[in-house]
Parts: C-alpha cells; structure tokens; sequence
C-alpha cells in the first residue's frame, strides 16, 4: 500500500486532521456461500430432479468436465446459485464504473450520514500517464518524471484544498449532503458489493485485461486493481470454476 500524510508546506495553513493519499486499493472477501459443487447440484436438476440433492455437498474434484462443459456451451444459470460479498474500498470514481454492473448488489457509504474521511487516490509511480491513439484504439504508456510530478503534485494540492472547503462549511452549519460537493472523485469511499459467480465472472471479463481473453478489455487501472484482488477470492473459493472460465476464453456463461 502506498500511503502519505499531506505536503508538510501546507500543514502549518490547514486546520485539518491528517490528510492521507493512497495509490492501491482494499478488496476483502467478508462472506462466501460459493463451491464448485453448487454448480453441479443446480445442473443436475435439469436430468436427474429430485436426486440432485445428493449433489449439495458432493466433492467436487471428480467433475471438473461438467463444469468445462457447462462453461464452454454457456449454459449460464448454474452458476448462478451461490453468494459473494465483497467489502471495496477504492476512489468514487472507481465506484462510478463498478455501479454499471447491475447485477451486483451494494451498499456504500453516505457522505449525507457522516463526515467523510481525507483519504485521497493518488496515482502511483507505475501509474501509466499517457494515452496515446485513437478512441477505441489507444493504448496507455509511461508518463515522464515531470508529468509524474505534476500529477501528484496537483492532485495533493486539489484535495488538500477541497477538504479544507468541506471542513469550513461543517463548520459554519451547513449540511454534509451539500458540503459534500466540493469534493473531488478521487477521494476514497467504501460499500460492499454482492453478486453470484456468473456476475462475477461477467464483471471480470470486462475490468481485467488478459492476453488469454477471447474478447479483449481495455479497463482503467484503477477498477483493474480491484479485479485482480476479487479474481484472487474467486479462484480460491471456486477454482474449477474458474479454470474453466480461464480455459474458455474468460467469457461468462
């Protein structure tokens, strides 16, 4: 994690608590109803009815096979009968494209209810800066050391300004639902988020970026991060799922 106080220049000026900026982002798995062998319960009903229950707690190693098949003829709704429940915490704007997935379920924190915190993203030194290309056909590369420290440069002096705005109207009595709108998207929020392995699979598919993928995804990093660290979750609590889903060109079911 990277993670800093603010500029020590503007401390003297601000009657701020500590101001904080990170670049990483925090995904933790807080509940899973989630095993390969839901998927084999709910795929059997289709042939074998009632004597599927025997399926709810089978092990699973021995039925790799049907779940690949399952995956690669994009029979999709067996996947569908288990639980994930994430606890996210990354920028708003991160947030912004997360909640286009509405298969999702969530829940996040309300700047209406209490005083939000000054943590703030700021890009890393692997950040890549500069896009380059059309729309649609542009790739991302490095950025030079004076973008890099305009950047941050930039983004610090932004927020620290911004929250300092946010405190003085606290303040003065002025509501949070309406001091809330000075501050920028890139201060950091939290929820939790919801969904089935299929849903996550179609999340995946699209906010990761995999040479393996049938269907190329150009995410913005910062969604990425919070993907990879989700992607982790799945494959350790599903993993004949997810080599399938890996083994079929990352597309959901």
């Amino acid at each position: 994690m990277t993670e800093s106080a603010q500029p020590s220049s503007e401390a003297a000026n601000a009657p701020l608590e500590d101001v904080r900026f990170r670049s990483d982002v925090t995904v933790e798995l807080v509940k899973a109803q989630a095993r390969d062998s839901d998927v084999l319960f709910a795929a059997r009903v289709s042939t074998t009815g009632e004597q599927s229950l025997d399926q709810v707690g089978a092990d699973a190693s021995g039925s790799a096979g049907l779940i690949n098949f399952l995956m690669r003829d994009r029979h999709g709704s067996p996947f569908e009968h288990n639980r994930f429940t994430f606890f996210v915490s990354a920028p708003i704007f991160v947030f912004r494209e997360f909640h286009r997935h509405r298969t999702f379920s969530y829940n996040e924190e309300s700047g209406r209810y209490r005083r939000l915190e000054p943590v703030f993203y700021v890009p890393g030194p692997e950040r890549k800066l500069v896009q380059e290309g059309k729309p649609g056909r542009y790739v991302f590369v490095d950025g030079t050391p004076e973008q890099h420290k305009l950047v941050d440069e930039a983004t610090r002096r932004v927020c620290f300004e911004a929250y300092r705005a946010y405190l003085e109207m606290l303040e003065a009595g002025v509501a949070r639902e309406v001091a809330r709108g000075v501050l920028p998207v890139s201060i950091f929020s939290s929820m939790y988020a919801t969904c089935n392995a299929r849903a996550l699979m179609h999340f995946l598919s699209l906010r990761t970026k995999r040479e393996d993928s049938a269907f190329p995804s150009f995410p913005q990093r910062e969604i990425e991060m919070v993907a990879e660290r989700m992607e982790e979750f799945f494959a350790r609590e599903m993993p004949l799922t997810h080599a399938a889903f890996n083994r079929n060109g990352r597309v959901a079911p």
